[in-house]
C-alpha cells in the first residue's frame, strides 16, 4: 500500500510516496539513487545492506521502509561531511581494508555502530561486533585494523 513516508536521509529531510512495506534498500538504490547501499544475499545475513537508522546498524534489505518513518537514516553517502571523509572511511583507505570494495559500505556503517556503542573496543571486541558482515575477499585483518586505528582517532589519538 503506497503511503507517504518522512525521514532524514542524510540530515536531509526526505519524503516520498512509497509502498510502505517496499525494503528500505529499494527505496535507496532505485527512488532516491543512492546506490553505495549494496545488495547481498536479500535476507539481512551478509550485511552489504547495511545502514544507520538513528546511528545503530540496521539491514535495510529486511526493513521496511514504513518503520524508518520519522527517524535518522544514515548511507555511506552520508558519512562523509562538508567533503571530509569520515575517520573510518580515512582509515580503510589508508589501511586498504578493502578489496573489491562491495562489502565495505556496510562494513563501515557496522563499525560506526559499535564504535558509538564501544569506543575504544578490544581486537577481540571488534572481531565479535564486525562478525556478521562478510567480505568474500578475505581482508578482515585490515578491517579490524582499520577499526582499530579510526577508533584511535576518533578518541583524540589516546
Amino acid at each position: 500500500m503506497e503511503e507517504a513516508v518522512r525521514f532524514t536521509l542524510n540530515r536531509k529531510p526526505t519524503a516520498l510516496t512509497v509502498d510502505s512495506d517496499r525494503a528500505l534498500l529499494w527505496v535507496l538504490r532505485t527512488d532516491l539513487g543512492l546506490t553505495g547501499t549494496k545488495y547481498g544475499c536479500g535476507a539481512g545475513v551478509c550485511g552489504a545492506c547495511t545502514v544507520l537508522v538513528d546511528e545503530k546498524a540496521v539491514r535495510s534489505c529486511a526493513l521496511p521502509v514504513k518503520q524508518v518513518q520519522g527517524k535518522d537514516v544514515t548511507t555511506i553517502e552520508g558519512l562523509a561531511q562538508n567533503g571530509k571523509l569520515h575517520p573510518l572511511q580515512k582509515a580503510f583507505m589508508e589501511n586498504d581494508a578493502l578489496q573489491c570494495g562491495f562489502c565495505t559500505p556496510g562494513v563501515i556503517l557496522t563499525a560506526y555502530s559499535l564504535l558509538r556503542a564501544n569506543p575504544r573496543p578490544s581486537y577481540s571486541e571488534i572481531v565479535e561486533g564486525m562478525e556478521q558482515n562478510l567480505c568474500r575477499c578475505g581482508a578482515h585483518k585490515r578491517i579490524v585494523e582499520a577499526i582499530q586505528a579510526a577508533a584511535k582517532e576518533m578518541a583524540g589519538g589516546s
